[in-house]
């Protein structure tokens, strides 16, 4: 498998994302860079767009491209059902319990067999909750230092919405399909769907 060892905060300066939507670090204010070029094309734009959701996410490019095929033969609009998808992956769902404190972290702990859906164990990070889906931390887990330690560390964590947390019992329910109102980052979906079908 692909592994993407690229210096985050290094990335989130390029695409212009902030390093706490991928749950690292804090709010930095980087100087701009002075050999900037002032007017970027078309393409770009849609280039930057679809490799911003690309590294939030970490979705390879052939992922991706099927991901979109998806989401282009759901109802609605190709570039809201290509958020909604990306969202409900179980890696993505176990970040924002906060039972992760990064996306990889999460997309690690769910490969080594650590959550039950709906009190059935899956290890496949791109997995596709569904509404009504109980996410829960395995019980063996649960009495793991590392699990302590993170939940300690992103006990002030917003859930979105689309997300009811047991605080308790470690576990959430989807009760909504998540929306791109639900996002902590800003993204022009609609200049993916452009570059795509081009």
């Amino acid at each position: 498998m692909a592994v993407n060892k690229e210096p985050i905060l290094k990335k989130c300066a390029a695409l212009g994302i902030s390093p706490m939507v991928m749950g690292v670090g804090k709010e930095t204010k980087r100087k701009p860079k002075a050999n900037v070029r002032k007017k970027e094309s078309e393409y770009a734009k849609q280039l930057k767009e679809k490799q911003k959701l690309k590294f939030i996410y970490g979705v390879l490019e052939k992922q991706f491209r099927h991901i979109y095929e998806r989401a282009e033969k759901m109802e609605g609009q190709a570039g809201a059902n290509l958020l909604t998808l990306l969202e409900e992956r179980l890696d993505n769902v176990v970040f924002r319990m906060g039972l992760a404190t990064t996306r990889r972290e999460a997309r690690q702990l769910v490969s080594h067999g650590h959550f039950n859906v709906n009190g059935s164990r899956v290890d496949i990070p791109s997995y596709r909750v569904k509404v009504g889906d109980v996410v829960s931390l395995r019980e063996n887990s649960k009495k793991s230092e590392k699990f302590k330690e993170i939940v300690e560390d992103t006990d002030k964590r917003l859930v979105p919405s689309w997300l009811d947390k047991d605080k308790e019992n470690l576990t959430a329910t989807v009760v909504r399909a998540p929306a791109k109102e639900d996002l902590d980052y800003e993204v022009e979906e609609h200049m993916i769907v452009e570059l795509y079908s081009k």
